[in-house]
């Protein structure tokens, strides 16, 4: 039998020499406002790979937040981007072909009832303007989002989102925004089986639009899982439900696609995993691959409320962007991403379920696809939320060979979500490495 050769590769400690001075040097110069990261230089990466400036090799289980699903460097996506820059950088909202060719490919990407989209910048970006879309399309301003949900760090964003920490220190929120609770079966109030869960949210739901509401109810917009607050994943048919709610009451249905799209949920659209029909879609991250480009999907009836110039980007549609839209789409094929996902997802889930049983620490692992989450307690029994086991947790992975990050509320939950085209060996060779080090922290 041959042996697998080994991936990851650490020889120094974290961070390196190399590391560690370049990290003083940078916070000399630039503000330190960036999240808290294993400290590691980044030098290359390639597919699931990456090396710092130490020389020391990584499985990356973060994709850079959830970007480089085709994984790190793509060969087509390099090319389709070197070839562009020789051509044409920047052309306003002028047309360029890329930009056309762009269009094309992702509403042939996107599910049969929506037919139009626009490019933008960033996800924060393309949530504004969904905001803006639901209230232009209804002539009403309240907005209903989600306790735990994140669009983004710009104004609107922020409000629309259920996290503090976008918002603490910043004064009032957008007027108009009503946030109501998402289901968090890990720590739901109300146990048993999946119906009994949604009835219990969706009564909050009500609730919450009964005594915040003016009146004036434009739309809502939701996350299929909620990413930036501990991948937390709703009850199967929870979305459906919300579906219907909206089309009872006649407002606009918007889903935050930003982090579940591209395959990531082992569907190309995180949509398709409940069959949901939104009239408003916010894309970003996958969409570029680490090329800086967003967009918004729509139904044409929804999208045509806008007048000319009235969501103009200066370099939303740009031709480098653009070419970089057609180049993923089409690798996301060639590549055969979704069944990849569909293959490696479930192995990994299942070899995280069975360190759970193991681990004191290891509280809950919840996923679909290839996003799942790793919650870190304290005690399984109280559920009581450790941040600081988990900043251990990732300082371990880091010095055997897996880059980790952490989200969630309490900030006390592992990202596993590396870029989708993660082969199994690799995907064990990391789980390995998992095992390891959540053996370290037993002491």
């Amino acid at each position: 039998m041959t042996m697998q050769t080994k991936i990851a590769n650490v020889a120094t400690a974290i961070p390196g020499p190399k590391s560690a001075a370049l990290i003083e040097r940078w916070h000399q110069f630039e503000a330190d406002t960036t999240g808290r990261q294993v400290p590691v230089v980044w030098d290359r990466a390639r597919g699931v790979t990456v090396d710092d400036v130490d020389g020391n090799r990584f499985i990356d289980w973060t994709s850079g937040v959830l970007v480089t699903n085709l994984g790190h460097c793509h060969p087509k996506l390099v090319e389709a981007v070197r070839e562009s820059v020789g051509r044409l950088i920047n052309n306003y909202e002028c047309a360029n072909e890329n930009r056309i060719r762009a269009a094309e490919a992702l509403v042939a990407a996107l599910p049969g009832h929506l037919d139009k989209c626009f490019f933008l910048t960033t996800g924060s970006e393309a949530t504004e303007s969904c905001l803006r879309i639901m209230k232009r399309k209804t002539g009403c301003f309240e907005t209903i989002g989600f306790h735990g949900g994140f669009h983004g760090r710009t104004s609107g964003a922020a409000s629309a989102g259920g996290l503090s920490g976008t918002k603490r220190g910043y004064g009032p929120a957008l007027p108009g925004v009503i946030r109501a609770p998402f289901p968090y079966p890990y720590r739901c109030p109300v146990q048993g089986d999946d119906g009994r869960i949604i009835d219990y949210y969706m009564s909050q739901l009500d609730e919450t639009v009964a005594a915040n509401s003016c009146g004036s109810l434009a739309g809502i917009m939701v996350e299929p899982y909620l990413g930036a607050a501990g991948f937390i994943f709703p009850p199967d048919g929870y979305m459906k439900e919300l579906e219907r709610w909206c089309r009872e009451k006649s407002i606009v249905f918007t889903l935050d696609e930003v982090q579940s799209s591209y395959g990531r949920m082992g569907r190309m659209w995180g949509m398709e995993v409940e069959g949901v029909t939104p009239d408003l879609v916010s894309i970003g991250k996958g969409i570029g691959n680490g090329v800086p480009v967003a967009a918004v999907a729509a139904r044409g009836d929804v999208i045509d409320c806008l007048g000319k110039g009235e969501m103009s980007s200066t370099v939303g549609g740009n031709p480098i962007s653009s070419a970089a839209v057609i180049a993923i789409l089409e690798a996301m094929v060639e590549d055969r991403i979704v069944e990849n996902v569909q293959r490696v997802g479930p192995l990994m889930l299942d070899r995280l379920r069975a360190m759970q049983e193991k681990s004191r620490y290891l509280g809950d692992v919840r996923g679909k696809g290839l996003v799942i989450g790793l919650e870190i307690v304290e005690d399984k029994k109280t559920k009581a939320p450790s941040p600081d086991l988990t900043r251990q947790l990732m300082q371990r992975c880091a010095e055997n060979g897996v880059l980790i990050g952490s989200v969630g509320i309490y900030g006390n939950v592992v990202r596993v979500a590396p870029p989708l085209c993660i082969t199994e060996d690799e995907a064990n060779e990391s789980l390995d490495i998992m095992a390891k080090s959540l053996t370290s922290l037993e002491g």
